[in-house]
């Protein structure tokens, strides 16, 4: 494989062709998601959890049969059969460093990810190494393996010096390996929600703080140079990478910048083209007509895509996607939003990979079999989810019980506050995030493990096989629709 480069607006690889990245996100394995592997919770909460209830042997066993059958030869044999060049890998920094041991890596971590490199080159589709959860959380939300919604990266030299520090390490062992793409240097950075998401600090409300966020970048991006002058950096916009206008204008001449576009018509409920009514108080997430030409308008006014207009330097869509968990009628609609998504970027001339690969049956490429045993045997706890509200993919628009109690206490919240610059919506979402996806969440962690007491290895092996793409479902419909556009010249 030919090592890739930026040449003003394009990626070129070393023979000065054009190369287009197409492909999707391997979430779920390297940094766990609760939507994606089925548990509640974050990664650090589940893992805490399963050792009390099985033992700390047992416990690292599941997690270690579900990880060895999550991605294996025959998925990125699959992903490239699909006319895909290209996967993101998201790392949770817990799988190459301990906080009790900081600054000394891990090499079972590092075993795992060689492993899925050489896959990759084997198969010559190109990988992005994606920092997913850096130390001191750099988000307020799960994604980040962030268990209540703290902030500490930011203002913590400590947890800015690892995180670089780990990214030397990445340069030191992949200096000149040309299957990796580029290092996507942290995902969905959110530099001020230092004590979570509240109505005035988040969504219509937010505020970048971009002298963090430039000083971060430029450190780390001198960092790896020293190491690796080759390798492309993608850099991403501030609030989930969402905003890019108070960024430092391109300062390397290898830098790509990626923003996330997820929008209205990808989650519905409803008919595309069609009227939406979001629940969120964000710009991409717009009530009203939605229809390609509304797309196109979103994209074209995104800060990732002016930014990268303005500096005629490349843009990837790192994150996209749609739901597929919702109504069974809805479903036509929701590919079909995602055909016309898919259309925009490439009318554009921008990379792109899908959020996500493979889960438990929400957006993937491949989901787990319902019938499965691993499906069977969290069933209950995937309702009490939903019943909840724990999880932000499940039932995703069903006014649960605790989703109305939430809606009440908010409304209480405002009626006692009296603060007329509130917004509603904000509130809602920001209590919500705190009280079902973060505490209720967490209730439900020694629920889950309970599910695989007193099970034999073998036992577990056995449910763990449910994540092999063997018997996994291919989503049929979206795949037809991605191998579309997956064939285009660059």
């Amino acid at each position: 494989m030919k090592m890739l480069s930026v040449k003003g607006s394009k990626i070129i690889d070393s023979s000065s062709n054009p190369v287009r990245l197409r492909g999707t996100c391997i979430g779920g394995l390297m940094n766990m998601e609760n939507f994606i592997d089925g548990y509640p919770g974050t990664e650090m909460g589940i893992r805490s959890q399963m050792e009390e209830v099985l033992g700390k042997n047992k416990a690292k066993f599941l997690f270690d049969r579900m990880l060895y059958y999550f991605f294996r030869e025959e998925d990125i044999a699959f992903i490239k059969e699909c006319g895909a060049n290209a996967v993101r890998l998201p790392l949770n920094y817990r799988h190459f460093e301990s906080d009790m041991e900081p600054f000394r890596y891990l090499e079972s971590g590092f075993q795992k990810l060689d492993e899925i490199i050489t896959l990759c080159e084997k198969h010559g589709v190109y990988i992005i190494l994606d920092m997913h959860a850096v130390q001191g959380w750099h988000n307020a939300h799960w994604h980040s393996d962030n268990p209540r919604g703290i902030s500490l990266f930011w203002d913590n030299i400590h947890f800015q010096d690892r995180f670089v520090a780990l990214w030397e390490e990445f340069a030191r062992r992949y200096a000149g390996r040309s299957v990796v793409a580029g290092y996507n240097i942290m995902n969905e950075p959110c530099t001020n929600t230092v004590h979570g998401d509240y109505p005035h600090t988040f969504f219509d409300k937010y505020v970048p703080r971009w002298d963090r966020i430039n000083a971060v970048y430029r450190r780390v991006v001198k960092a790896i140079r020293k190491i690796d002058p080759d390798h492309i950096i993608f850099l991403e916009g501030d609030c989930y990478s969402r905003y890019f206008s108070g960024l430092d204008a391109p300062f390397d001449d290898n830098l790509v910048y990626s923003s996330h576009n997820y929008i209205s018509a990808g989650f519905g409920p409803g008919v595309y083209p069609g009227v939406f009514t979001t629940h969120r108080a964000d710009r991409q997430f717009e009530n009203g007509y939605w229809d390609r030409a509304k797309q196109v308008e979103i994209f074209r006014r995104h800060d990732g895509a002016q930014f990268t207009q303005k500096y005629q330097v490349p843009l990837w869509v790192g994150e996209f996607g749609a739901q597929y968990n919702g109504p069974v009628e809805d479903i036509p609609y929701r590919r079909r939003a995602m055909d016309d998504q898919l259309d925009v970027f490439e009318e554009h001339g921008a990379h792109w990979t899908t959020w996500t690969y493979k889960d438990v049956g929400v957006m993937g490429w491949t989901m787990l079999d319902p019938e499965s045993e691993y499906m069977q045997r969290i069933a209950s706890v995937q309702k009490k989810k939903g019943l909840l509200g724990a999880e932000n993919f499940t039932d995703r628009f069903v006014m649960s019980p605790a989703k109305k109690a939430v809606k009440e206490l908010s409304t209480l919240m405002e009626e006692i506050i009296q603060d007329g610059e509130m917004n509603p919506l904000s509130n809602n979402t920001s209590l919500a995030q705190v009280a079902l996806t973060q505490y209720a969440a967490g209730l439900l962690e020694p629920v889950y493990a309970k599910c695989f007491q007193g099970l034999s290895e073998e036992k577990i092996d056995s449910i763990m096989q449910s994540f092999a793409f063997s018997r996994c479902r291919v989503n049929e419909g979206l795949v037809e629709v991605l191998k579309k556009h997956l064939s285009k010249a660059p």
